[in-house]
C-alpha cells in the first residue's frame, strides 16, 4: 500500500494502552501450495491428519475442490497441547504484545484502497479519516502507529496476513467484503488483536469471536430499536400510516414491525393511502391528539405528495398536530425540505448526522482539503468524518482501557457518528448506537441518541 504510507509515515510517533490476552492459536502457519502437491502430502509434511487439514480449510470440503498452485492453506497444530505452548509465546515475546500504554499503539487497515471504483474511492476517504484520527491522537499525547494494506474484492486476504507488522497490530480495521471476514477473525483470535468490521457485511463473525467490533447494524437489528424508541417516545399519540403505493419500498418491513408492537400494547392507529379521496385521508387524523405520519416508502416523490396533502390538511385545520416520522434517506433530501420538515415536527431516525453547521465538522473538513488537497466526496454519510469518529472512539478508548476496552460508552465528541457496543452473547461487540434526527418547529435541528 505505498502509494498511501507517506501519510501513514508523518504519524508514527504517539502514545497509548491495550494488553494482549493468550488466545489458543487455530492455525500455526500459511503454507503456499507448490505444482503437484496434494492434500495428502502436506499433511505428511507437517505430522497431521487429513481430518485436521481439512477442518482448518473448509473449502477442501466443498465438492469439486482442488489445490491449486500458488494457493496459501492454514496448517493447524497437531495437538491442543501444542496450541496452548504457542499462544503461551505470544505474550512473552518481548515488547511485541506489550501493554499498549507503554508503547505506541499499532493500528492496521485492510480494505480496498484504491481508485479503481466505487468502493476503493470511497475506502481511500474512511482511510484518510482515520489518519486525521491519528493527527488528533497525536496532539492528545497519544502514540499510533499505521499499518495500511490494498485488500481488494479480488485478494486473499490470508496472503495480507502474512505481511511483516499484520501480527504485530493491536487494532485492524476491516475487511470491507464478507468472504475476508473468517481469515482475519481467526488471524485476530490468535494474536490477540482488535478487529473493527466497519461496513455492511453478512458474517456472523461477531456471534462467536470476542475479538470482532461490528459497527455495522443489519436492518432487523436496526429496525427492532427504531421500534423500540418510536413506542417510547409516542406511546399516547395517535399514528397514522399512509400508503404510498411504492411496490419497490423497502421499508414494509419496519411498518409491519411497527404495526404489531402498537398492537401488542393496544395503541390504536390509523391507515390510509395518499391517493384516498379527501374526505377519508382527513378523517383518519385526530384532533386531539398528536398524529405521527409513518410512510411505507423512503422515497422522494411519495415523500413530496404526502408533504403536500398534510400542507391542504393543515390549511384546512391549523390547530392539528402533525409529525412526520420518516427515514435515513430522507437526510438527502434535507436541503430541500427542511423548511417542511421543521414545520411537521419531523423525526428521522439514523446510524449519523452530519452537521455542515458545527464548526468542529467545518474544522475537519479544512484539515482534510490542506492535507489531501480535495474535498470530501458528497456522501451521505461523510466517508472521512466516519473514518476520524471511528479511529478516534477506538484510539482513545484503547489509550483509556488498554485490552479491556469493550466500546460501552458513548462517544460524545463524536461529529457524525456515534459508536456505542454491547456484547453479543461469548462473541464479540455489536453497535448499538443510532439517533432521531430532529427538526424542530423553531427551525432548530437537534439529534436524541440512543
Amino acid at each position: 500500500m505505498r502509494h498511501f504510507f507517506r501519510y501513514s509515515l508523518v504519524l508514527a510517533f504517539f502514545f497509548v494502552c491495550a494488553s494482549a490476552n493468550a488466545q489458543m492459536n487455530k492455525w500455526r502457519e500459511m503454507h503456499k501450495v507448490a505444482k503437484g502437491e496434494t492434500i495428502y502430502g502436506i499433511s505428511r509434511e507437517y505430522g497431521i491428519t487429513e481430518e485436521q487439514l481439512r477442518a482448518a480449510n473448509p473449502d477442501m470440503n466443498q465438492p469439486g475442490y482442488k489445490l491449486k498452485k500458488g494457493d496459501f492453506i492454514f496448517i493447524p497444530y497437531a495437538s491442543e497441547a501444542e496450541a496452548i505452548a504457542a499462544a503461551d509465546k505470544v505474550v512473552t515475546r518481548g515488547d511485541e504484545k506489550s501493554d499498549v500504554r507503554k508503547r505506541a499503539i499499532r493500528m492496521g487497515v485492510m480494505l480496498p484502497l484504491h481508485n479503481v471504483d466505487g468502493d476503493g474511492k470511497r475506502m481511500v476517504e474512511y482511510y484518510r479519516g482515520l489518519l486525521l484520527a491519528c493527527d488528533q491522537m497525536k496532539r492528545e499525547g497519544i502514540s499510533v502507529d499505521v499499518y495500511a494494506w490494498n485488500v481488494d474484492i479480488n485478494a486473499d486476504i490470508r496472503m495480507t496476513l502474512l505481511n511483516k507488522g499484520a501480527d504485530k497490530c493491536d487494532i485492524i480495521f476491516g475487511p470491507l467484503y464478507t468472504k475476508q471476514v473468517k481469515a482475519l477473525a481467526d488471524f485476530a483470535s490468535i494474536y490477540g488483536i482488535k478487529i473493527v468490521i466497519p461496513f455492511s457485511i453478512e458474517s456472523d463473525a461477531v456471534n462467536s469471536n470476542p475479538n470482532v467490533f461490528q459497527v455495522y447494524q443489519n436492518p432487523v437489528f436496526f429496525n427492532q430499536e427504531v421500534v423500540a424508541q418510536f413506542v417510547s417516545r409516542f406511546g399516547s399519540a395517535h399514528p397514522v400510516f399512509i400508503d404510498c403505493n411504492d411496490e419497490k419500498s423497502t421499508k414494509g418491513n419496519f411498518t409491519t414491525q411497527l404495526r404489531k408492537e402498537l398492537e401488542t400494547r393496544n395503541v390504536a392507529y390509523s391507515i390510509t393511502n395518499v391517493n384516498s379521496e379527501w374526505q377519508n385521508f382527513a378523517r383518519s387524523f385526530l384532533a386531539n391528539k398528536q398524529n405521527v405520519v409513518v410512510l411505507n416508502s423512503e422515497k422522494s416523490p411519495c415523500l413530496n405528495r404526502v408533504i403536500s396533502r398534510l400542507d391542504s390538511l393543515r390549511a384546512a385545520n391549523p390547530q392539528l398536530q402533525l409529525t412526520l416520522f420518516g427515514y435515513t434517506e430522507w437526510l438527502m433530501y434535507a436541503k430541500y425540505n427542511v423548511e417542511k420538515y421543521c414545520m411537521f415536527d419531523t423525526y428521522i431516525p439514523s446510524h449519523f448526522y452530519y452537521n455542515s453547521l458545527s464548526s468542529a465538522t467545518t474544522s475537519l473538513e479544512r484539515s482534510y482539503k490542506q492535507w489531501f488537497r480535495t474535498e470530501m466526496q458528497d456522501y451521505l454519510p461523510r466517508f472521512a468524518i466516519t473514518g476520524y469518529d471511528h479511529g478516534t472512539y477506538f484510539l482513545r478508548g484503547l489509550h483509556r482501557e488498554g485490552a479491556k476496552f469493550a466500546g460501552a460508552e458513548s462517544d460524545k465528541t463524536a461529529l457524525q457518528t456515534r459508536l456505542h457496543f454491547k456484547k453479543v452473547g461469548k462473541g464479540g461487540y455489536q453497535n448499538t448506537g443510532f439517533l432521531f434526527v430532529h427538526y424542530n418547529k423553531d427551525h432548530s435541528i437537534s439529534t436524541i441518541n440512543f
